[in-house]
């Protein structure tokens, strides 16, 4: 969309809401406002926690939400611990990884798995990931679209598993999205996901659907590095 085009209809929206002009001070709350982001309440089971206790509590509502988790000393375990899951759940030996992950995960240490990186195609049933944090307070995990952590393999692949170093567990979402600005300013990146367990929804008769709008299974591999 051009910037005459997004002009135009974000002058037609302040026709109908009768604010032809904004005067300056209200321009400058705006402004301050998007600068400085005010938070909302808190709850205090993730606020009270120090970093160990939001360690912990993430787990705990991640499982609680069906999502698995495999605990690894280091990114060296990482593919041997996904290899290890693959096989206990059964699932096929190949994947597709965000580029993000090149030269991240050794996956010469696991021979039997065929790992390629690229978006992901409709005969893949396992994607891999990298999520930008963790949010102990829901056990959500937070990723960022990219060209190198494309959206898709969040939501394409069957089973995804996401990669999550322990020092990205925050204990509220603010502090997600404070992380995020801090690292990209302005340069938001198009797309954050939250992602809380495997997908589901209750649309069909009331009852719980596993996979009907993405993954059917998460599993995380928290790095404790």
């Amino acid at each position: 969309m051009t910037s005459e085009a997004r002009a135009a209809i974000l002058g037609r929206i302040r026709t109908s809401l009768g604010r032809e002009s904004v005067d300056p001070a209200r321009r400058t709350e705006i402004r301050d406002r998007l600068a400085t982001p005010p938070r909302n309440p808190i709850p205090a089971r993730a606020a009270a926690l120090d970093a160990d206790g939001q360690v912990d509590l993430f787990v705990d509502m991640a499982e609680a939400a069906s999502c698995t988790v495999q605990r690894v000393a280091s990114l060296d375990e990482a593919a041997p611990a996904i290899a290890d899951y693959l096989t206990r759940t059964n699932q096929p030996a190949q994947l597709v990884q965000a580029p993000a992950l090149d030269g991240t995960i050794d996956w010469s240490k696991t021979p039997a798995i065929e790992a390629r990186s690229g978006l992901p195609g409709k005969d893949d049933v396992v994607g891999v990931v990298p999520a930008f944090a963790g949010v102990a307070e829901t056990g959500t995990l937070v990723t960022l679209s990219a060209a190198e952590t494309p959206s898709t393999l969040n939501f394409l692949p069957d089973t995804a598993i996401a990669i999550l170093r322990r020092s990205d567990i925050v204990g509220t979402y603010e502090d997600a999205f404070d992380r995020a600005r801090a690292r990209h300013g302005k340069d938001l990146p198009r797309t954050v996901n939250l992602i809380t367990g495997p997908s589901r929804t209750g649309d069909i008769e009331q009852q719980i659907q596993i996979g009907v709008h993405g993954p059917r299974r998460l599993h995380l591999v928290l790095v404790d590095e």
